[in-house]
């Protein structure tokens, strides 16, 4: 049974699925398409060309499906898709797409996204995501699945993070980030996300692999291609570190994420 509090407003043309709840002064557009069991708890706004996945529950001051903060949008009809089984906190905000981007803005399943969490225009977020508190990322980001992002740290426009990356509090990331690493404060790598492999069941062999292609990787000798390379021939057996390799081929122009010297 869907439920509608007296002082919410629903805008003809909006599609509400089997059992979703619409809290007090909420606000739903009328291109929105909220899934079953959706919970809007109060004072939430959904608008725009929006669709929200089942079983996603939505705390007060949330605004999804907002225009893009870019100069160049002229209030074309671009999109917000965001998967189920998402819970999203207090006054966090997800713009859509721009027309000059990729028209939508994808959010994936099963994800955390903390107070003042924003997703600007144009991203790719992936499944299990953890967002804390006032983590941003900025346009055409791409986070891959089960990456955890500390307090007001922040990833660059454009830029792209592996799955089961970790990046400390406070960090602002401007470079890639490779799957499975971590990254410190300071927005240098540590290492591998091992703490985070660890507890995903990662086996020791797949860490120890990632770990000793990581010291090849950021070795001093050779040039980054020739280290790439070294690693298809060495860890070719090993799926952790050719998703490594790949994520790295997939765009060699982008600047990577480095250690300290």
């Amino acid at each position: 049974m869907t439920r509608v509090h007296p002082t919410a407003v629903v805008h003809e043309g909006a599609r509400l699925g089997e059992g979703v709840s619409i809290g007090p002064y909420s606000v739903v557009g009328p291109n929105v398409v909220l899934g079953d069991n959706v919970q809007l708890t109060s004072h939430v706004v959904v608008d725009g060309h929006t669709q929200i996945g089942a079983d996603c529950i939505v705390h007060p001051f949330a605004y999804l499906g907002g225009p893009p903060q870019h100069l160049a949008h002229k209030g074309e009809p671009t999109r917000l898709v965001v998967g189920p089984r998402n819970l999203i906190r207090e006054h966090v905000t997800m713009h859509t797409g721009t027309a000059g981007g990729r028209g939508v803005t994808t959010v994936g399943s099963d994800g955390l996204f903390m107070v003042g969490v924003h997703i600007a225009h144009d991203c790719i977020v992936g499944d299990h995501i953890v967002m804390a508190n006032n983590a941003t990322l900025g346009g055409n980001v791409q986070l891959g699945d089960h990456v955890w992002m500390g307090g007001l740290s922040a990833v660059h426009q454009h830029s792209r993070v592996g799955r089961h990356a970790f990046i400390g509090g406070l960090a602002p990331v401007t470079k890639d980030v490779i799957p499975y690493a971590l990254v410190g404060n300071d927005a240098h790598l540590e290492g591998m996300n091992l703490v985070g492999l660890k507890r995903r069941g990662f086996s020791r062999e797949a860490i120890h692999d990632l770990r000793a292609a990581y010291r090849l990787l950021f070795a001093p000798e050779g040039t980054l291609q020739e280290r790439v390379d070294d690693l298809a021939s060495v860890f070719g057996a090993s799926k952790e570190v050719m998703e490594v390799v790949e994520f790295i081929r997939a765009d060699a122009n982008r600047p990577l994420c480095q250690p300290k010297d």
